[in-house]
């Protein structure tokens, strides 16, 4: 999913945040890393790192190279490397990664797939993902 050479995704400057109490509907797609302590009611696409606080959830899909969940998904959870649930996470749906790292106390009800062969990844290029989309 990341884009080689694209060193700025990473960049604490490039932090896309949804703050508590803050509610987004609709979905998105960005390149750069992504924080949600709020509420996101559709679809998630990052080429980068996605963590979701304690106060933050997710009612759709996410697809990312790496997350950090603290907070409750409801959906499909597509991780192309490290997906680590923290003791306080809530996840109800399918899970597709690489790495699953689970802490005590984290709620997971759904399956789970995990692969680190490449050629059974499932990626979603961010180009691609944008197509039909109305701006």
């Amino acid at each position: 999913m990341r884009k080689k050479g694209n060193e700025q995704a990473n960049n604490p400057d490039r932090l896309n945040i949804i703050v508590e109490g803050s509610k987004v509907i609709g979905d998105m797609i960005t390149e750069s890393n992504l924080r949600i302590d709020g509420e996101v009611v559709g679809n998630i696409t990052s080429a980068s790192k996605v963590v979701i606080g304690k106060t933050g959830s997710i009612s759709g899909n996410l697809t990312c190279e790496e997350a950090d969940i603290e907070g409750k998904v409801k959906g499909i959870l597509k991780v192309e490397s490290l997906l680590s649930l923290r003791s306080s996470a809530k996840i109800e749906g399918e899970i597709a990664t690489g790495k699953f790292q689970v802490e005590e106390g984290a709620e997971f009800s759904g399956n789970c797939k995990m692969s680190n062969s490449s050629s059974e990844k499932t990626t979603i290029p961010v180009a691609a993902s944008e197509e039909g989309l109305v701006y």
